[in-house]
């Protein structure tokens, strides 16, 4: 099948052609009705009839319809692919170049620099993906998720993306999980996906938004009700009369930010608003094709009805009364309503003066949500107001921005002082180059993004961020302060109405193919240089096997206090540059960690040397000695993005063993892909028993088997020790894993053989 910049119907129609029947099975084999998350699965499943099915615990094998990558994952993610000596990939894939531009300037120049910076990552991109029949995106046609949206996505379909925020194509009724580059190699390389068989999440909607709500105000709340965690190893379905009130991309926006629940994915129903979407984004055959099916591509009505006998969780939301909300600073489930923020902030001694408001990335950059924005600009420069707070603004694909610029609304933002930067993430991500704000400077930034960790978005500790909907940035942006509220304050004695907005351009979107390259049908003449010398790219060596004997003796090189984030263990911004060279970029490693032994960030003592040193030079230098360590994580230990270096890292420099109190689903998995062991305290407070200078054990590997108990000690300098015990949520073939030393060493011995 030829790779195209939009998923071919004729893979559609495949997938419809067994939808029925598979939900059928799914029907029977649980003996009642049937969420639309459980009919996507079913109808992935390796094995339908056989799958064992209880809820986060048994393993579960899908094949997904399609895999995408954002061009700093992607480079590891095909250097795995490489090694494995394929000659195309098994599945439809596709790269977008979205996250190595810095936004400083505007977008023009911003995407020149870029470009000018980038040129060996964007072009070993672009040769590896000719070399193996990949579609290719270049840098400035967009975010890869609202690329995905308008062009790839489809309902009752399923992809992995190498990216936390894939979920965002649930917006458009499609199961779409993110990954880290060694699961999206399994599939592209025609293996299955494995992932435990998901708890279900129920979120009941009734009623319907109006005035300054948004879509965004209703994961916000959900984050709220589930915190940072509560998501973890489920999937959330929205149902009920409110979700045919929220457009396809309101929807999206949701979906999208489910991730910062800890949530494998998050999906709605198909509706009017997805066909709707469909055709507007060129896409009819495939509207006609999910017309046919409506009722299969929606939870069976039965789970409406009774959905407490179908959900192992239901929350219930009445949009007609939810107010508008505003989540941090440094984590997206501190929830305020924007009624509430300003007293808030002075309670705590947070800055009420706004320092910068950003509107866009992959979860708020619709036309919607631009249009929404604009209406609030129009007043203002009605009323001779402009922004009291440098404004930025990111479209999130080159279809939208050439969109609103052909209906005004570009012209609207940067009328009231708004800078629009290139279709790409940007400070959502930390690539967002300040002047205005150094280190120890506290100041508040708003946006409209979905992550908001410290350093998230500028590589700044003391800036305190807060997350919210474009709109209410608008507000804010034009405000100047925390203290303002859009509902009931004045700008300079102006009130601004609430914001009105249309989901879909009335003139229809402008083409949305321009930076799409296609792959040739035989690339396999193409060269895929990699210069040694180069201090962006670098082949992979794999990771030594296990030895067979169990680890004795080693030291703890970190003990992380309190949250520790993915960012935290190998951050973005300056470093995204090194995504394609593992030595280079583990110069980061535990660089944001907080040492639980003396509060400081980012080092510890070197069990090498016993003298305190930046955490990457400590590992590097046991690495160097050969010795091996383990890390300590506290509760939700790697939440965050897909971020597999995070795991990487820690296992190229002589990591062994991640112990923590609990970890998200998907630093779980990125971990043991790379052969290291992720164990849980089976008592939490073991936690506090591990010392700075402690050696820790991990006895009976040879035994290690499912749900087996590993049996641990600690060995403390004054000769005393502690037994405990940890749990695992290792299968069989993770055990595998593990005893070749990663999930690709096997990979590599399945296709390419022992001579």
């Amino acid at each position: 099948m030829a790779v195209t910049a939009s998923t071919p119907v004729e893979l559609v129609e495949e997938v419809y052609g067994r939808l029925a029947q598979r939900a059928e099975v799914a029907r029977r084999r649980l003996g009642r009705p049937v969420t639309l998350a459980e009919k996507i699965l079913f109808n992935h499943l390796a094995d339908p009839e056989g799958q064992p099915l209880e809820r986060g615990h048994s393993y579960s094998e899908l094949y997904p319809d399609r895999v995408a990558m954002q061009d700093a994952t992607a480079q590891m993610a095909l250097l795995q692919f490489m090694t494995a000596g394929l000659p195309r990939v098994a599945v439809p894939a596709t790269v977008h170049c979205d996250h190595l531009i810095q936004a400083h300037d505007g977008a023009r120049v911003d995407l020149l620099a870029a470009v000018e910076t980038n040129q060996e990552v964007y072009e070993f991109l672009r040769t590896v993906s000719e070399r193996y029949g990949i579609g290719f995106w270049r840098p400035g046609s967009g975010i890869i998720h609202q690329v995905v949206l308008e062009q790839y996505a489809f309902p009752g379909g399923m992809m992995i993306g190498t990216d936390s925020h894939t979920p965002n194509a649930g917006g458009l009724a499609m199961v779409a999980i993110g990954v880290g580059g060694a699961d999206a190699v399994d599939v592209m390389v025609g293996g299955a996906f494995g992932v435990r068989w998901p708890e279900l999440i129920g979120v009941h909607l009734n009623g319907s938004m109006s005035g300054w709500t948004s879509p965004k105000d209703v994961i916000l709340k959900v984050a709220d009700v589930l915190t940072v965690k509560g998501g973890t190893g489920a999937i959330v379905e929205y149902f009920g009369p409110g979700t045919a009130s929220i457009s396809t991309t309101g929807k999206a926006t949701i979906c999208n930010m489910g991730a910062e629940i800890g949530a494998t994915t998050s999906l709605f129903p198909y509706d009017d608003h997805g066909d709707s979407y469909l055709r507007a984004t060129d896409r009819a055959a495939i509207a006609d094709a999910a017309a046919a099916l409506l009722g299969d591509l929606r939870a069976d009505d039965d789970v409406v009805v009774d959905p407490e006998r179908c959900f192992d969780r239901v929350i219930e939301i009445d949009l007609s009364t939810l107010e508008p909300h505003i989540n941090g600073p440094h984590s997206p489930d501190y929830a305020h309503k924007v009624s509430e923020v300003g007293e808030h902030a002075r309670a705590e001694g947070w800055p009420l003066q706004i320092s910068s408001a950003l509107i866009g990335s992959c979860t708020n950059s619709s036309y919607e949500d631009i249009t929404r924005t604009a209406s609030i600009a129009r007043q203002a420069a009605d009323a001779g107001l402009r922004v009291k707070t440098p404004l930025l603004v990111t479209p999130g694909s080159e279809r939208v921005r050439a969109t609103i610029e052909r209906d005004g609304l570009l012209a609207d933002l940067e009328a009231i002082g708004a800078t629009v930067l290139a279709n790409a993430c940007g400070p959502c991500i930390g690539q967002w180059k300040r002047d205005d704000v150094k280190e120890g400077d506290v100041n508040v930034i708003v946006n409209s993004y979905n992550r908001n960790f410290p350093k998230r978005n500028d590589g700044l500790a003391s800036t305190l961020a807060f997350v919210t909907s474009p709109e209410t940035v608008m507000a804010y942006a034009l405000a100047g302060t925390l203290e303002f509220n859009p509902l009931t304050d004045t700008v300079d004695g102006v009130r601004l109405e609430a914001p009105v907005g249309q989901t879909l351009p009335a003139r229809g979107f402008e083409s949305g193919t321009e930076g799409f390259v296609a792959p040739p049908g035989d690339g396999s003449d193409t060269e895929v240089v990699i210069d040694p010398s180069s201090e962006r790219l670098q082949l992979l060596q794999p990771f030594p096997a296990w030895d067979g004997e169990d680890y004795v003796g080693l030291p703890v090189l970190m003990k992380a206090q309190g949250k520790c984030t993915t960012d935290h263990i190998s951050a973005a911004g300056k470093w995204l540059r090194y995504r394609g060279h593992l030595e280079n970029i583990s110069g980061n490693l535990f660089l944001g960690a907080v040492n639980a032994f003396t509060g400081e960030t980012g080092s510890g003592r070197c069990p090498v040397h016993s003298a305190v040193e930046p955490y990457p030079d400590a590992a590097r230098h046991c690495r160097e000695a050969g010795v091996a360590w383990v890390a300590v994580g506290d509760e939700n230990y790697g939440e965050g993005s897909s971020r597999e270096h995070a795991a990487m890292e820690p296992r190229f420099m002589n990591g062994r063993v991640v112990f923590a109190r609990s970890f998200p689903r998907l630093y779980d998995t990125n971990l043991k892909k790379q052969g290291m062991l992720a164990l849980t305290f089976a008592d939490p407070s073991t936690y506090d028993e591990i010392r700075e200078d402690d050696t820790i054990s991990i006895l009976g590997l040879a035994d290690l088997a499912p749900d087996r108990p590993v049996q641990c000690r600690i060995s403390h300098a004054d000769g005393s020790t502690v037994d405990f015990e940890c749990t695992h949520t290792m299968s069989a073939e993770h055990i595998e894993w593990f005893r070749a030393g990663s999930a690709l060493n096997l990979i590599r011995q399945k296709y390419q053989p022992a001579s």
